[in-house]
């Protein structure tokens, strides 16, 4: 607990100096100091100062995940952006569940919000070991249903 209260002050206290960009201002300074303590001891409080509610061991595996993501946004834009052009018949709407191998909830909603991000799927319903999405073509449904994603994410989220 004492590790996420440090880590979450440290981040709070560099987000607040970037942004306000006052360093020495005899006022600002202290207030934002009394500001981020009061902002760790509420989520100390509220009980979200756990691996979970601050899951900073996830950022080197993030970073190694974003670049793949990325390139799926873009070739998914690509087959949207052809069907657009091709016309509304080349569409064909679908509601898709994928099981889920992720252990842990925030696995689960980072598997979501990757599908959400890529273009041509939403994801519309997470529960236990399954995700429900929509997806406009059988070529965005099996890009998503290949698993590759999947278990992207739950490599992702074992490396922590």
């Amino acid at each position: 607990m004492l590790k996420y209260a440090v880590s979450l002050t440290v981040i709070l206290a560099v987000i607040w100096l970037l942004f306000s960009g006052n360093w020495t201002h005899p006022i600002l300074v202290p207030l934002g100091a009394v500001s981020v303590a009061l902002t760790v001891y509420l989520a100390y409080r509220m009980r979200v100062l756990d691996r979970e509610g601050h899951p900073v061991h996830l950022l080197v595996p993030v970073i190694k995940y974003l670049p793949w993501l990325f390139k799926e946004v873009v070739k998914a834009n690509l087959v949207v952006a052809s069907h657009i052009i091709r016309g509304r018949k080349s569409l064909s709407p679908r509601l898709c569940r994928l099981d889920a191998t992720q252990k842990t909830d925030l696995g689960r909603v980072f598997l979501a919000n990757s599908i959400t991000l890529t273009p041509g799927t939403v994801t519309v319903y997470v529960r236990e070991q399954e995700v429900w999405f929509y997806a406009l073509t059988e070529e965005l449904e099996q890009g998503v249903l290949s698993g590759e994603m999947d278990r992207r994410v739950t490599r992702l989220e074992g490396e922590s």
